[in-house]
Formats: structure tokens, sequence, C-alpha cells
């Protein structure tokens, strides 16, 4: 039985991780309410498509009268994923993503190892998360910088989002963790 002892967690909440690419853009006006709604409205999409490609239905789950297409829908789907794939490809040959860091985040808050030049605990700024190499924009979310440690930890506490952002950051991270549980994880899709 599995024992929650490699539940991610951050704030307390359940979260999502994974090697991402992520940027920390440092803001030295204050963060408006426009800003944030602006950013809301862009992450819903983000994570409404996120969940679409997401989705996937075992072949043993689906009803007995869909079963005379599964092998046809299945085909589509695969074919769709290879799409998706080489669209991402393209762009991240066009526009290039920052590098890939193990993050963990949810709605409340991120953490990640930076390089290089690191805020400062106070500042705020901008987290960009890039999930998947086929969507083109990358999570944005207003935050400011909670804890730096020696070794380049940053702990960042979002801004209040959306409750319909928040919802679904919440689904992404029960997601990994109900396949984390399962031991099923499946491979990570560009």
């Amino acid at each position: 039985m599995y024992d929650g002892a490699d539940t991610v967690v951050l704030y307390e909440e359940l979260a999502f991780q994974d090697v991402l690419p992520l940027l920390w853009r440092p803001m030295t006006t204050a963060i408006d309410r426009e800003l944030t709604a602006s950013f809301d409205e862009r992450n819903l999409r983000l994570l409404q498509a996120w969940e679409a490609m997401d989705e996937h239905v075992p072949l043993e789950k689906q009803k007995v009268e869909d079963a005379p297409y599964a092998a046809d829908i299945m085909r589509l789907d695969l074919k769709l994923n290879l799409l998706l794939d080489l669209v991402g490809r393209l762009l991240v040959a066009n526009h290039p993503r920052p590098n890939p860091v193990p993050v963990r985040f949810n709605a409340l808050g991120a953490m990640w190892r930076g390089t290089g030049t690191l805020p400062e605990a106070g500042e705020q700024g901008i987290v960009e998360i890039h999930l998947r190499d086929s969507l083109s924009e990358p999570l944005r979310m207003a935050g400011r910088v909670t804890s730096v440690t020696p070794e380049g930890g940053i702990k960042v506490k979002f801004l209040p989002m959306g409750e319909a952002v928040s919802d679904l950051l919440e689904k992404l991270a029960f997601r990994r963790h109900r396949r984390q549980i399962a031991g099923t994880r499946q491979p990570r899709r560009g």
C-alpha cells in the first residue's frame, strides 16, 4: 500500500513536479491586478489545452459500443500526438526556451534551483514555466520570492490567481500524484 512518503507538497498543498524550462522575470514596478488578470486568461487556455492533450482513456475503460472503433481512435490519437510533437519541435527551434530545471509548483507558489544571478528574498516578478514544447506560451504567474538558499534554491509565493486557474493547477498536481501512486507514470510528451 502507498504510504505517501513520496508525496510532492509545496506550501502544504499537493504540487506538480517535473523538469521544465523555467524563467524568472524580476519586476521593478508593482504588479497590478490587470496584469495578473491577463495572466489568468492565458493560463486558463494553456491549462485547458494541457488537459485536453493529457487525457487518456485506457482501452479497457472504453464503452463496449465504442470497441469497434477503438483501434481507429488509438491510431488517430497516435497520429495527433506525433503531429503535436513535430509542432513542438518547430516552436522550440524558432523560439528557444530557457534551460529546463527541476521545478515544483501549485496554485500557491513554486520552487526551483536557480543558476547564475539569483533573485533576492522579497523581490517580486513573474515565473514562466513551459509545460510542453507543443504549447506556444508558458504559464505566467506573478509572485514574490520568499527565500533563496545558498545552494540556489528559490521559493516564490504567487499572488492570488483566478479560481478556474487554481482548480486546473490542483487537478494537474493531483493527476501527477495519482499516476505516481499507481506507478503508471506516462512519458512526458513535448
